[in-house]
């Protein structure tokens, strides 16, 4: 990393940490800043403990190399590269019907959803995903399938909800945690495995050859991965997986993932809050290709190709707050813009 770019990334990292920051971006855990493929700049806090965390046990204690993380919503993206895997073994055709039990009735209007559908997540199907505000005594449908009634068997509750929109169509776009559990249990389906079974597949395939030992991914009481939300890791290792992505799915000349295989994961397709969702990737939209993984409260892994550099940033953020979090993400990469 040139020099002077080395103290435009301190700076850009101390405006992550630290009182004044946390009231306008949230709490940061960990930044680490992978650039042409090295490990460059890396930073840890302490863990955030507000009232909820306080009731758990949890302690205000330093942060460190070997602490896992939860991924929320990146592992949406880890689940994208994991149904790669099966495409590239001719197991799957994006374009395919997606097997799904609760539709196997033709004559069941959500029988034709796809795995495009699902990556997309343009299934049509009617969801609620919300963490803050409830209507009432109704939890929404996020809540509902993670910590409620439906966490026994998330993929059979959210397949249970009927189609609102044509699948496929723009109209139909919904970011849905119950979509990307969905699809990770017709996962499971087509590679005929169970928990044990997708724990190995998920080492073997994906986590192994990149390194990523402390990958640890969390199942429901149905055996089927929950890789809308529950994937701990430490931040080398996400900053691992951020590389992966970044280089196209290869990895020190080995190709783990089909060949535009990432680009079909990061291809702007709808318009949300503050990104573009491809098919469980984002585009930054910011004019300079930035792609990446998004989680709730502030989880990141942002992929810069023009500059070769991956940031990872992990904390909690409010939802609020997100939007200035990303233009101090921006600021931090820009560092190796202008170096």
């Amino acid at each position: 990393m040139p020099a002077a770019s080395a103290e435009s990334v301190s700076r850009a990292l101390d405006g992550l940490f630290g009182t004044d920051a946390e009231a306008t971006l949230g709490h940061t855990h960990a930044v680490l800043v992978v650039h042409r493929g090295r490990l460059v700049a890396e930073r840890y806090g302490t863990w955030f403990v507000g009232e909820l965390e306080a009731l758990a046990g949890k302690q205000p204690g330093a942060i460190g190399p070997d602490d896992l993380h939860l991924s929320w919503s990146m592992a949406k993206s880890v689940l994208h590269a994991a149904v790669g895997v099966a495409v590239g073994d001719g197991l799957i055709d994006a374009t395919d019907r997606a097997p799904v039990p609760a539709w196997d009735d033709p004559g069941d209007p959500r029988h034709a959803i796809t795995w495009d559908d699902l990556l997309t997540m343009r299934p049509g199907l009617a969801w609620v995903e919300e963490y803050y505000e409830f209507a009432g005594d109704q939890l929404p449908d996020v809540v509902t399938m993670l910590y409620g009634d439906g966490q026994l068997d998330m993929a059979a509750f959210a397949a249970g909800f009927p189609l609102v929109e044509r699948p496929g169509s723009p109209e139909a776009y919904a970011y849905s945690s119950g979509t990307s559990n969905i699809a990770s249990a017709a996962l499971q389906r087509v590679l005929g495995v169970d928990e044990k079974g997708m724990r190995a597949f998920l080492a073997e395939r994906l986590f192994a050859p990149i390194g990523m030992a402390s990958a640890d991914p969390r199942f429901d009481d149905a055996g089927t991965f929950v890789a809308s939300s529950f994937l701990y890791a430490t931040g080398r290792d996400w900053a691992r997986f951020g590389l992966l992505a970044l280089r196209d799915g290869v990895w020190e000349g080995e190709r783990l993932l089909p060949a535009g295989w990432i680009d079909h994961g990061r291809a702007p397709r709808s318009p949300d809050d503050v990104a573009v969702h491809g098919a469980h990737w984002w585009d930054w939209d910011d004019g300079h290709g930035t792609f990446g993984a998004r989680g709730f409260e502030g989880q990141r892994i942002m992929c810069v190709p023009e500059l070769d550099l991956v940031v990872v940033r992990l904390g909690k953020t409010h939802g609020d707050l997100q939007p200035a979090l990303d233009a101090q993400l921006s600021a931090l990469s820009d560092a190796f813009r202008r170096a």
